[in-house]
């Protein structure tokens, strides 16, 4: 991500989550972008301006009428070269103000004066967030176009455990992100994907698994989302945090992966298969662990669910693409699972070149569609990769007759 050139208003409250603005600050700056820090008179009472004065490089904005400061009466002009504003932390009285119009302080002002992108990012007491009037004022500024960030679960300043907290920087940023994208060609679908290996157990120490890191598959994920998809994200076991936004759905098995994409597969309009689910699992699970040190070990193994397959065969009009991992004779061999699954578009990678495919960040792969179509793409940044994969869906969906689905 980058915000070189962009110009950030962050506004700050009055709230004990306040601190973690700071850190919020320095990672906008360290992206590249201008910030004018906007404190209202509670903020002040947890986190200096100094503070945010040495971290910005800007004068710090609090009073609408300081003489001190130029800018202070020029909020009209400031809310006016904005490309967005932030508040974060944003208290209940803050979302009470901004729902209700009211302009009583710089902040509050500096909302009603902009026409940029705004983002709200609330912390507050679980009981506080949970309140019908805040619940409504929040309704009302989402049905005005403001981002209303939700609240995550955990401890809380009052020492009790519920929704409340800030969210963490990197969803902050992923928020900010998506209110500046200005590609939305997917809003209103609904994309499933799927990312990660599956764990075939068998025993309760060991198991039969694969190299994929689940990168291609969140890259897919996080794309769609940022494009204005609600996207579910079916994983198998990853060391990777799942986009801010998506609907996640942790699994082990291939079976268990096969429940979960049959489950939301009705309400999805795009199917990404993603995942490299196990082919063959031990036929039976050893209830306490094998004991090592044997002279060998004869294992019989029976194949799991074709779960591409049986999407191909349960599905609707969703447009459904799958991808394939290959060693030797990439395209010939993608060209016949593509055509054996009945898909409507099969993205091929050779994972047998380093730097690319398992593990890696930037992946090289070959599209090929149903009706004949092939693209051969260059090496690149896995999330590039899947926006074009997304771009391809997009162009094919917007040829097709429609008449050809079934």
């Amino acid at each position: 991500m980058t915000l070189k050139g962009k110009e950030i208003i962050l506004g700050v409250t009055g709230s004990i989550a306040a601190y973690k603005a700071v850190y919020l600050l320095r990672e906008l700056v360290r992206l590249g972008a201008g910030v004018s820090v906007v404190l209202t008179e509670h903020a002040q009472k947890f986190v200096g301006p100094l503070t945010f004065r040495t971290l910005s490089g800007r004068p710090v904005l609090s009073d609408l009428f300081d003489p001190q400061t130029d800018a202070a009466v020029e909020h009209v002009e400031l809310a006016a070269r904005c490309h967005a504003l932030v508040v974060a932390p944003a208290t209940a009285n803050l979302l009470a103000k901004a729902a209700h119009g009211i302009a009583d302080d710089f902040l509050t002002t500096l909302l009603l004066a902009t026409q940029a992108p705004v983002l709200v990012v609330p912390a507050m007491d679980g009981a506080m967030w949970d309140h019908p009037a805040v619940a409504a004022n929040v309704a009302t500024l989402r049905s005005r176009g403001v981002g209303v960030l939700e609240p995550d679960l955990g401890e809380l300043a009052s020492g009790l455990a519920g929704k409340g907290r800030l969210p963490e920087i990197d969803a902050i940023l992923e928020a900010l992100h998506r209110l500046l994208s200005p590609v939305r060609d997917l809003s209103g679908e609904r994309v499933l994907v799927t990312a990660g290996p599956t764990r075939e157990p068998l025993d309760p120490v060991r198991y039969f698994s694969n190299r994929s890191s689940g990168k291609m598959g969140n890259a897919l994920a996080l794309a769609a989302l940022r494009r204005g998809a609600e996207v579910v994200l079916v994983s198998g076991p990853t060391s990777l945090t799942p986009p801010p936004g998506a609907v996640f759905v942790p699994v082990g098995t291939a079976e268990e992966m096969r429940e979960a994409v049959l489950q939301h597969l009705p309400s999805a309009t795009i199917v990404i298969k993603a995942a490299a689910v196990a082919d063959y699992r031990p036929k039976e699970s050893n209830a306490v662990k094998l004991k090592s040190k044997q002279e060998g070990l004869t294992l019989t193994l029976a194949p799991t669910p074709d779960i591409l397959k049986e999407v191909e065969a349960r599905k609707g009009e969703q447009f459904v693409v799958g991808f394939a991992a290959e060693t030797h004779d990439v395209k010939r061999n993608a060209r016949e699972k593509l055509e054996s699954k009945r898909i409507d578009l099969m993205v091929a990678n050779d994972v047998s070149q380093s730097g690319i495919g398992f593990e890696a960040d930037d992946n090289q792969v070959t599209l090929l569609d149903r009706w004949g179509g092939v693209i051969d793409l260059p090496r690149m940044p896995k999330l590039q990769v899947a926006n074009a994969v997304l771009d391809r869906i997009l162009a094919l969906r917007a040829q097709m007759p429609a008449n050809v689905r079934r």
